[in-house]
């Protein structure tokens, strides 16, 4: 899913779903060397992880909020809470959905695309900006993840898909401060290994320090949809650990190899 053009934030076209999302939406703050740092994070499957950590949304500790027709943006992409996701909407179908969305300030589903159909849990994007509109109807907008859902049943009726879905919300709790401050320490030194620069915890709006965290880094899509379905944030949380855990020792012994050779050690 990540291309060349990574580094620079430029689009990974997505022809058929009639539109483009920006990559630099997940990744804004990482250094200049980020592709190489692309090719170690992203590849990582962490399988271990993701099947001890999975848990069924249909499981009854799940607690549906509310079931509502939600009009669906399948895309190469998984959306979490709370991180932005810059758009290009150009297919007849996407620009009349989001005029609509537009008009009646209601957001859209985005459920990560799959050759067999589309993911069951999505995550709904609140259209934060118009940033432009072309004289042929094409809109750049900014959007960004709320709240996470199951599709329940899928709609044709309307020239864009649109779906029944329930809104799910986690377990009562919330992680261990200390399994927090680990995570956050592997997360700074990722960024730190790239070139950049940590957010402090006091930027990160919200309780979801986990969708943060995940939402920052090029991680592989299967682990973000995991991370998408677990039912609690002390589930997210440790399944990130180690995750990071997986990944840093080949970070390490990249940024040695480059320091080495008189490089600037970045990845």
């Amino acid at each position: 899913m990540v291309g060349k053009n990574f580094g620079n934030g430029l689009a990974n076209a997505h022809r058929g779903a009639g539109h483009y999302h920006y990559l630099a939406g997940e990744i804004h703050y990482l250094g200049d060397h980020a592709e190489l740092l692309v090719s170690w994070v992203s590849q990582v499957k962490c399988q271990r992880t993701i099947k001890e950590s999975t848990r069924c949304c249909c499981e009854k500790s799940w607690r549906p909020l509310v079931s509502t027709l939600l009009p669906i943006f399948p895309l190469d992409v998984v959306l979490l809470p709370g991180v932005p996701l810059p758009l290009h909407i150009f297919e007849p179908r996407y620009k009349e959905m989001v005029t609509e969305c537009l008009d009646q300030k209601k957001p859209f589903g985005v459920v990560r695309s799959k050759e067999e159909g589309i993911a069951e849990i999505g995550c709904t994007a609140e259209i934060m900006a118009v940033t432009k509109k072309h004289s042929d109807g094409r809109m750049d907008i900014v959007t960004e993840g709320r709240e996470r859902f199951e599709v329940m049943q899928l709609n044709h009726e309307r020239s864009f898909l649109r779906a029944e879905v329930l809104y799910l919300q986690d377990e009562l709790g919330s992680a261990a401060a200390e399994k927090i401050s680990q995570a956050l320490k592997l997360h700074g030194e990722i960024l730190s290994l790239a070139g950049a620069e940590p957010v402090a915890l006091s930027e990160i709006e919200g309780s979801k320090i986990s969708f943060h965290l995940a939402g920052s880094l090029p991680l592989d899509p299967d682990f973000k949809q995991t991370l998408l379905g677990m039912k609690s944030e002390t589930e997210r949380v440790e399944a990130i650990i180690s995750y990071f855990e997986t990944i840093l020792p080949n970070l390490r012994r990249t940024v040695s190899v480059r320091r080495k050779s008189g490089g600037n050690g970045h990845v």
